[in-house]
């Protein structure tokens, strides 16, 4: 899934075993592949449950559900798990600073690894305060494994030209969708069928058989993956450490201050955590294009570059409402049942996955074909379609949403059909945008650019949770007509500006 591609900034090794293969790749691909598979296994997982988790029992909860939630309202539950999706994206920042610079690449991994399944187990224990401790660890360690695991990819082969190199990433990212969409089926079920807790103990389990599966398959990696790249001087140690003791103190005081005055509500975690996702992203783009070592030309291509993340965060702030204001809505006001077979609603979530599988290779293809007779879109008019996919996604949404109105539920073909035409939208930007990132970063910031892809995710995810806890009913047909008019004009602004962006974008095409 798009939602989930990672970064490969590393410098490349060479290959080991010698000569010994996995059909074809080098033999470290093996336990990668299968690490970063049970990796997303568990999180798309516990993504499936945590929304009709958090309102079972509660107010929006579907009557007849099982109970053991934690009763929560779908406007809270939606805030909570857009900031977590947030964060997981934002996270992969430092993640990426801790694998260059303190634990090298490998190390960073399998900590990653152990930190998430602990996330996990913490889910898995019954009571609200366990269940934000195991967020906040699966949401550490999801950003940790997500900025390195790439990068231990690319020091499998000899450099950038490597022949095989490319077929590599095409099957470690296969173990991406795979993960995904078996999840919903396996965690949801459990999770929704049988017991909440035992639901998020599967996904502890899965995390469990990755890190299994890296530690056995060590052996295997390249030896530049141990290394540290750009390890931090004793002083930068220091000064870093005193930095975060400093905020972490701040940030004690501030809370114990609130919570001891009776004052603190979820919206003082939500809130700063939701402009912080908005402000970074800001400032990161804003410290490039004021660097004065950067030519004039890079400069401008920045300055394009701005155009495809504003789009790429309004395409995610939709996107991303599949396990949000899509999962209340399946759960609530959509059929669980299929020629006389019942089905959880955390199903659902393995849809997208399943397009993308289904879809990839016709994209790819289509797109291969236009080229040879010089048809192929440019990256201005696939990020337009892909903003008017989005945006008629939701457009569509209105008509079920307004047939459940009385009470009564939908066909699910509504919620498939609503799946294809995100997934059409998603394989229009999301492979565009990671290789226009590539090609349009100053060489200067030529890793950290694909970093500040991602943050495009926090944004538009931290929008939404600004919106929810402002009070915006995400599921109300008005909030999704202007959700879904949003989309399509940003997508006709990026048309009928293309002439100045493809300016702007230099010799990018």
């Amino acid at each position: 899934m798009a939602s989930s591609l990672t970064k490969d900034n590393a410098k490349q090794g060479t290959p080991v075993d010698g000569g010994k293969t996995f059909f074809g790749h080098p033999r470290g691909l093996a336990p990668l592949f299968m690490t970063e598979m049970w990796e997303r296994f568990s999180y798309y997982g516990m993504r499936a449950l945590l929304v009709v988790y958090l309102i079972s029992g509660g107010p929006d909860a579907e009557k007849g559900a099982q109970a053991g939630g934690l009763a929560m309202n779908a406007v809270t539950a939606s805030a909570i798990y857009s900031i977590y999706v947030a964060m997981v994206y934002l996270l992969a920042l430092p993640g990426g600073w801790i694998g260059d610079r303190i634990w090298g690449p490998r190390k960073t991994v399998a900590v990653a690894a152990g930190v998430i399944m602990t996330g996990h187990l913490a889910l898995a224990v019954p009571g609200q305060a366990m269940f934000f401790v195991g967020l906040a660890l699966v949401a550490v360690g999801s950003g940790l494994l997500k900025a390195n695991i790439s990068t231990m990819v690319g020091h499998l082969y000899n450099g950038p030209q490597d022949p095989r190199r490319d077929g590599g990433f095409t099957v470690f990212y296969m173990g991406i969708n795979i993960g995904a969409f078996a999840a919903p089926l396996a965690i949801g079920t459990v999770g929704q069928s049988v017991n909440w807790h035992m639901g998020f103990a599967l996904a502890a389990l899965g995390m469990a058989l990755g890190l299994v599966s890296f530690l056995v398959g060590t052996r295997h990696f390249s030896p530049q993956s141990s290394v540290v790249p750009t390890p931090l001087q004793a002083e930068e140690r220091t000064a870093w450490l005193r930095k975060g003791l400093i905020w972490t103190a701040v940030a004690a005081v501030f809370y114990g201050v609130l919570g001891f005055t009776g004052h603190f509500t979820l919206n003082w975690a939500l809130v700063p955590l939701a402009l912080l996702g908005l402000v970074i992203p800001i400032t990161v783009l804003a410290r490039i294009k004021r660097d004065k070592e950067l030519t004039d030309t890079e400069q401008t291509k920045v300055s394009g570059y701005i155009w495809f993340f504003v789009a790429a965060a309004v395409f995610w702030m939709i996107f991303d409402q599949a396990g949000s204001t899509m999962s209340v809505f399946a759960e609530k006001k959509t059929n669980g049942e299929v020629f006389g077979l019942s089905f959880p609603s955390s199903w659902f979530q393995s849809v997208n996955p399943l397009w993308v599988m289904a879809l990839a290779p016709v994209f790819a293809w289509l797109w291969l074909r236009l080229a040879r007779r010089d048809r192929e879109p440019s990256t201005t008019v696939k990020f337009s379609m892909a903003m008017v996919f989005i945006g008629a996604s939701f457009a569509v949404f209105i008509v079920p949403m307004m047939m459940a109105s009385d009470g009564s539920k939908v066909s699910p073909m509504w919620l498939l059909s609503i799946y294809m035409i995100q997934t059409i939208g998603e394989l229009c930007l999301s492979p565009v945008g990671l290789s226009v990132t590539t090609k349009m970063a100053p060489q200067k910031y030529a890793s950290q650019m694909l970093g500040v892809w991602f943050l495009a995710v926090t944004a538009g995810d931290c929008i939404v949770t600004l919106l929810s806890t402002g009070g915006a009913d995400l599921s109300g047909i008005p909030v999704l007509a202007v959700e879904a008019a949003m989309a399509v004009l940003a997508g006709l602004a990026i048309y009928l500006s293309r002439k100045k962006i493809v300016a702007l974008m230099g010799d990018v095409r």
